[in-house]
Order: C-alpha cells, then structure tokens, then sequence
C-alpha cells in the first residue's frame, strides 16, 4: 500500500481513529455529529479504536489502541512524571507503534479509507505508541488527514513533567503538511500556533439545534418516582462527572443560599478516575450545609436497560425534560458540551466563568446567571427568579436557544466540514 494514490471522489469513505468510540465522552460524542453531518453529503464513515460501540460492520477494533489496554498503562506508568526513559520502555513504545501502525493498514485497506480523521489521538498522549503510529502512517501514506483536537497536553497538568518530550514534539500533533488541524476554541488555536507553528480551523462543539430534543415517552414517565423524587421537588441538575474541576462545591453553596426545601442537587455521573476524596468531601459539605445532595449514577447510563438490581436505567437526555435548573459551575472546560444541552433542551443554567466561556462563548450573548469564581448575591437572586417566574424563565430559554442555534448548530458544521474537505481532497463538496 506504500505510495498508494487515495482517490478524490465526491463522496469520500471517513476513516475515524480514537483510543475509544464508545459512551457519552466528548470525542465520541462529537465524532457521531461528525459523521452524521458527513453522511448528509454521502461520505461513509468507518470506525477504528481499541474500544468500539459502532456498528461491527463499519469497525475495526484493535485492543491494544485504547487507553486502558494493559501495556499501555505499563508504558504510562514509566513515563509520566519522569525525567529519563529506560531503552526497554522505548523499545516497546517502538514496538507497539510497529504493531498499530500495521493494524492502521489492515483498516485503511479493509475499508478503502480515503480520508482519515485522527479524534484526539493526535492531540492527547494518553496512548503514546498510537500517535506515533498514526504520524508514521500519514507520512508513509500521505493519506489526507484532518486531525481533531479536543484537549491538548500541554493543557494538562500531570503530562507536563515525562520522559517522552521528543515522541510529543513528534506526533502530539505532528507538523507536516497535508495535515488539516481543527481546534475547539480560540486558546486552543493560538496555542497551536505558537508552539507548533501550524494553522487550524476553529469548530466548537455543536448540537442540532435545527431539531427539537425528543419528547418524553413512556420509559421516562415515571422518572421521578424511579428516581426517589417527588412532582413537587426541584430539581437542580450538576450534568458532570465528580471531579475537582466541576467545582461542585459551589452548587451546594448555591442550595444553600436558596434556602428552598423542595430543592434537590442531583448529580448525573460518577467519581472514580481521579479517586472518591471529593465526592466524600461534597457529600459532607452538603450535610453541614443542609443540602439534599443526590447521586444517582447508577441509574445513568450511556443507554437504556435495566441495571443489576433490575431497576431502569436512563440516559443523560431521559433526565433533562424531567429537572428545572442546571448548575455548571466548572473551574476549567475545554468547551463545554453540558452548556449547549442546557440551551438545546431549554433549560437555565449557572456557569462560572471558566476562561473558554469567558472568551468563546459569552460574547454571543446569552442569557445566564454568571459567578466569577465564588456566588453573589446577585447571583443566587437571579437563579431564584428563574425558578420562581416561568414566564422569565421561558423568555430567558427561549432566548438563549435562538443564540444557540445561530452559533452552535449542526449548519456551522456543515460548512466547516466542507471546507475541510475540500482542503485535504481537492474536491468541493456541494449542498
């Protein structure tokens, strides 16, 4: 396959490559928007990742590409935090790559793939041989390449100290040409830029603003009984993960100050990748503080079915026609995708003005309440009217969905995506 010629159809076949499509993480999701508005101008897309929900006949999974496969953990653990690098865990980096890099033939080949897509895996060094392997495919190939990148390294905090700075400048991202790069916000591009000297295309992360979220059915009727919620309760939804940077501890404060005793903070996901000291902590910050604090990750999944217990479990999307407020009141988001399914499913939410908000998203002109790093009067004021005036509430989401849809729907992707397109085949692509 050495030198092949990738031909410039008009309809391309989309080969997507990631450590992971599967769940409701921001690469997989945003890569199934991707595809879906690819598919609307017939590009077929096709799945390669070590761990795969996808349909079986449009994926190749490899194992040893996600992540979590054990040789790359022992790989993590020799070179995040170090300084020098022992010849075996080079030795087997160089292996690993080798044996991925082939596996990248075998799908390219299967597939006949024309245009690849690298989600985050040209971004993120969390499997560091699959980079390599990636960059020494494109440049043995010179298969047309968008590289999407979500989160870099350098925005990260425990891959700032490793043994491995020369496979970074290498491969996260690489620079040479044929390569086009998509960013999600403008920090992102200029950091880009100025640390690797390479161009990019900004895409935030969109929703499909263009069609109204599902309406409830019968599986979720009774979602607040399943839930151990009552009609009257109000629920205050925290849609994140239960780590540090969610800053979690300010939507209890918040409860706190509403002093309502209906009020409920609920919390959709769970602890675990970054250990259970902070959710210990919040738990007890809610009881010192009066606070209903809720998880309910167990009955939240990334699809309908019935739990171990033989309980229902829903979905992110089930939950939301069902709660009256959201809280957001992250310290850092790389975009920020629970803002957008706040506005796409109308309801009000609090945001702290993480600085992507700050730069990229407030300027549109939406109509939330905002902290800047600790509660106001102010504040809690306005969430209170929120919640007790329906008529400014509607007018606030309603508002806020018209902006949304402006900035942020799936008619921006379109463009984007066609023009992306465009720069790596050659072919204009036509509505």
């Amino acid at each position: 396959m050495h030198g092949k010629v990738y031909p410039t159809n008009m309809s391309e076949r989309i080969g997507f490559i990631s450590t992971r499509f599967a769940g409701t993480d921001g690469v997989s999701l945003e890569s199934a928007k991707w595809a879906k508005v690819l598919w609307d101008f017939e590009h077929k897309s096709f799945w390669y990742a070590g761990l795969l929900d996808r349909a079986p006949s449009v994926s190749h999974c490899v194992p040893e590409a996600h992540f979590d496969h054990p040789e790359n953990l022992w790989i993590n653990q020799k070179i995040w935090g170090q300084h020098q690098r022992d010849p075996i865990v080079s030795r087997r980096i160089h292996e690993m790559a080798s044996y991925l890099k082939s596996t990248l033939y075998e799908f390219v080949e299967r597939f006949d793939i024309s245009i690849l897509v690298a989600q985050n895996a040209l971004t993120i060094p969390m499997n560091v041989p699959l980079g390599v392997a990636l960059t020494e495919f494109i440049t043995e190939t010179r298969i047309p390449t968008i590289a999407h990148h979500h989160d870099f390294y350098w925005e990260r905090t425990r891959f700032s100290v490793n043994a491995v700075s020369d496979y970074l400048d290498f491969a996260f991202p690489p620079r040479q040409s044929g390569i086009q790069h998509v960013v999600i916000n403008e920090a992102a591009q200029e950091e880009l830029a100025w640390r690797k000297g390479v161009p990019s295309i900004l895409v935030p992360n969109v929703f499909d603003f263009e069609n109204t979220p599902p309406a409830p059915d019968e599986y979720t009727a009774n979602i607040r009984s399943e839930l151990g919620f009552s009609a009257d309760d109000i629920l205050i939804l925290q849609p994140t993960r239960i780590v540090p940077r969610k800053g979690i501890e300010h939507s209890i404060k918040l409860l706190e100050a509403l002093n309502e005793p209906k009020a409920r903070l609920v919390i959709s996901h769970a602890a675990g990748d970054e250990g259970y000291e902070y959710r210990n902590m919040l738990s007890e910050l809610a009881h010192d503080s009066g606070v209903d604090l809720r998880f309910i990750d167990d009955r939240i999944g990334d699809i309908r079915k019935k739990n171990s217990a033989g309980e229902k479990m829903f979905t992110l999307w089930d939950l939301y026609p069902h709660v009256n407020f959201v809280t957001y009141p992250s310290l850092y988001e790389g975009f920020g995708n629970a803002f957008l399914e706040a506005m796409f499913f109308k309801l009000p939410i609090l945001i702290n003005r993480y600085a992507i908000f700050a730069r990229d998203i407030e300027p549109k002109g939406f109509r939330v309440p905002l902290m800047d790093g600790y509660l106001t009067k102010h504040v809690i004021e306005e969430v209170r009217r929120l919640l007790a005036d329906p008529e400014y509430c509607r007018q606030t989401v309603e508002h806020n969905y018209a902006v949304a849809r402006r900035f942020y729907s799936y008619a921006l992707l379109r463009r984007r995506l066609r023009t992306m397109i465009t720069n790596v085949s050659g072919v204009e692509n036509h509505d």
